[in-house]
């Protein structure tokens, strides 16, 4: 490669680079409602777009809806409870909750914007009081934008990357950062949301401590090969206990 050539793509790299931090920096904005300071690069209307967008194909990847329409009901109950009694209500997302029919998979998870699933194999395990925790937890997820803010970070890391290869062949080094950064905020996500949970409970008159058990039966169902919490984008369910029962004496207080 000639010298002026390879000078060219460093420059060039450097301001691929440097455009993508301004553009973080201006995308930072703080959430009305975790008062928290986040890199965000979408508006809640399309992050509920893309929540009823892929709804349905995450649905079928789990089996689809579970026939019940009794235990669709209970879902839906304990779910709009949680949003009636927190500051979900005041927020413009549109909360739909799913049961899905997977008998197998232990699960629960939220799309952007609203939409809230939970799989059979982890409701039939839980009562009323530990299914509002595992919603309350799903809730938290979506008032904390963590999927717009991971959507964020990822096309950040993307644009870095890009940048990097461009400049020289660094690409894969920059890739594992942004790697690395996106397991570590997925942690505190599950801790914000853990937390958040234990409000919503409490606002709607459920007992908070069922969240413990609901980490005792998420740690039950892992079995004794459940993957190592610094492997893992989810905090060790100990861990999330002892941060679970602080969270209980701060909201009591």
């Amino acid at each position: 490669m000639r010298r002026g050539s390879w000078k060219i793509r460093i420059v060039i790299g450097l301001i691929i680079v440097v455009f993508a931090l301004i553009q973080r920096w201006n995308n930072k904005e703080e959430n009305p409602y975790t008062g928290r300071v986040q890199n965000i690069n979408m508006t809640s209307e399309q992050e509920i777009a893309i929540g009823l967008q892929s709804a349905p194909e995450v649905a079928q990847q789990y089996g689809g809806l579970y026939p019940d329409e009794r235990l669709q009901t209970l879902v839906d109950v304990v779910g709009n409870r949680l949003i009636q009694n927190s500051i979900a209500r005041e927020t413009p997302y549109k909360y739909e909750f799913h049961l899905l029919a997977d008998d197998q998979t232990v699960n629960a998870f939220a799309l952007p914007g609203g939409q809230v699933f939970i799989t059979y194999a982890l409701f039939n395990q839980l009562n009323e009081s530990q299914l509002a925790g595992v919603l309350g937890h799903e809730i938290g997820h979506v008032i904390g934008r963590h999927s717009a803010e991971r959507i964020a970070e990822s096309n950040f890391w993307k644009t870095v990357s890009m940048g990097a290869s461009v400049g020289a062949d660094a690409g894969s080094l920059v890739g594992s950062i942004g790697q690395n950064t996106l397991l570590t905020n997925g942690r505190e996500d599950e801790l914000e949301s853990d937390d958040l949970g234990v409000l919503f409970m409490m606002q709607s008159d459920y007992e908070p401590e069922e969240m413990i058990r609901v980490m005792e039966i998420l740690k039950a169902s892992a079995g004794p090969n459940r993957v190592p919490e610094f492997h893992s984008t989810h905090p060790d369910p100990d861990n999330r206990i002892e941060r679970i029962k602080k969270s209980i004496e701060k909201y009591k207080n």
